[in-house]
């Protein structure tokens, strides 16, 4: 069977109007069971098989149920692509927008995160529920440039009839993935898409481009997190003496001491504070740093400070939670949200579930998605005090909280119910 011609020159040349009916011809005969005299190109011919097994009704409406705004807020957080987004728009999205097209970027279940770009063609994406919070994986929507590359990873190019779903047919869309560079893990996925009209065969070659840009931005950021981070390690471990080792919280290494240096340390998915068996190393003693780990090969190393958290209410600018544990004294700068949480905490030392938490700072118990993300945040720096299930502070962590000298001080732009209550107790109108 001969293959449907892939894409080389102008637009009107490199897809015509032969071309879009042969694979038109091809979909309706894989439809059918029948035999048609050309294939459409190999990964459309891949996906359609997918896609075909997967169950996806090839007439049925794009519309998938989209995400609450909690929880797009929640996967935009907790994906390294919005440190990138900047650099998407300058590269992707102000081009996308000349060229009567959108920017589209979603996470590794190929939900849509952020969209941008022309008006028009943005308004007109709803009619096919191309955007935030839709899915877009191929066991949703089908054969389509977001759900091809996740399914492959792969960049890939999808126009009109190459869709599985014919209500996307007079769409184009090319997208590539982007990974991160310090696991090599998928991290989601950059799209543009538009009307079919708008088709050009060198938007594949863009959309590579950039991503690949995010990723050396990326990796440049890494490169500078690790610096910081060795700054701090250095003095740090010239105090400890002994075999040990800091990493960042992805086991890159930024500084050692008394042992070989390795380029990674291979740590586990889930990480705790304490000891802890390493394969590369034994029993280590593993405590938090910002941005990374202590780990001690634990050779008679005992706990020689017993931790203490003071936080610092004191002055609505200054807010600070003070850590003292086994290897030192570290400050974190709180935002506002952050010293809404800690204070809850503090209140109630037998500790409080998402949906107390949600009550307490929101005063909606629903939001829990948005609780458990914030304290994901901040365990990323204090997971050494902070226990889950429920969340409170650790049963050995002494905790002290500063208020300023005036009650009406204590986070006075805060309208979260457990501040209020406190103020009202202190007698603040």
């Amino acid at each position: 069977m001969e293959s449907v011609p892939a894409a080389r020159a102008r637009p009107e040349a490199s897809y015509s109007a032969v071309t879009e009916r042969l694979v038109h011809r091809a979909r309706e005969a894989r439809l059918t069971g029948g035999r048609a005299g050309t294939l459409p190109r190999a990964e459309i011919d891949a996906s359609w098989d997918r896609v075909l097994r997967s169950g996806v009704d090839p007439e049925q409406s794009p519309e998938s149920r989209l995400l609450e705004t909690d929880e797009i807020e929640h996967r935009r957080s907790s994906t390294g692509l919005g440190e990138v987004m900047p650099l998407l728009r300058e590269g992707l999205a102000t081009i996308a927008d000349a060229a009567q097209q959108i920017m589209v970027v979603c996470d590794t279940e190929g939900r849509v995160l952020w969209r941008q770009g022309h008006a028009a063609v943005m308004r007109r994406a709803k009619d096919i529920c191309l955007e935030e919070g839709a899915a877009w994986a191929e066991s949703a929507t089908g054969t389509n440039a977001i759900g091809t590359a996740l399914a492959t990873r792969a960049p890939v190019q999808v126009h009109s009839a190459e869709h599985f779903v014919r209500a996307l047919h007079g769409w184009t869309c090319a997208a590539a993935p982007v990974r991160d560079p310090r696991d090599g893990r998928l991290m989601g996925i950059v799209d543009i898409s538009g009307p079919a009209h708008t088709f050009h065969p060198a938007t594949l070659a863009l959309v590579g481009s950039v991503a690949a840009l995010a990723e050396s931005e990326l990796r440049d950021r890494h490169l500078v997190a690790i610096e910081r981070l060795r700054s701090v390690a250095a003095p740090l471990l010239c105090r400890l003496g002994g075999r040990a080792l800091v990493v960042d919280s992805h086991g890159w290494l930024a500084a050692v001491s008394g042992m070989p240096p390795v380029d990674r340390l291979p740590l586990p998915k889930h990480l705790e504070p304490g000891t802890v068996w390493l394969a590369s190393l034994g029993m280590c003693r593993v405590e938090p740093l910002p941005g990374g780990w202590l780990v001690q090969i634990t050779e008679g190393v005992h706990d020689r400070v017993p931790r203490r958290v003071v936080l610092d209410l004191s002055r609505e600018r200054g807010l600070a939670v003070h850590v003292t544990g086994a290897v030192g004294s570290w400050t974190c700068r709180l935002s506002p949200r952050h010293a809404e949480l800690l204070y809850a905490l503090a209140l109630r030392p037998e500790g409080r579930t998402a949906a107390e938490l949600a009550d307490d700072v929101f005063g909606d118990a629903t939001r829990t998605v948005t609780v458990r993300a914030e304290i994901s945040r901040m365990r990323r720096h204090l997971a050494e005090v902070l226990a889950h299930r429920p969340y409170r502070f650790g049963e050995d962590v002494e905790v002290e909280v500063v208020l300023p000298d005036v009650p009406a001080d204590l986070l006075p732009r805060s309208t979260a119910p457990v501040v209020l209550r406190a103020r009202t107790a202190a007698g603040v109108a």
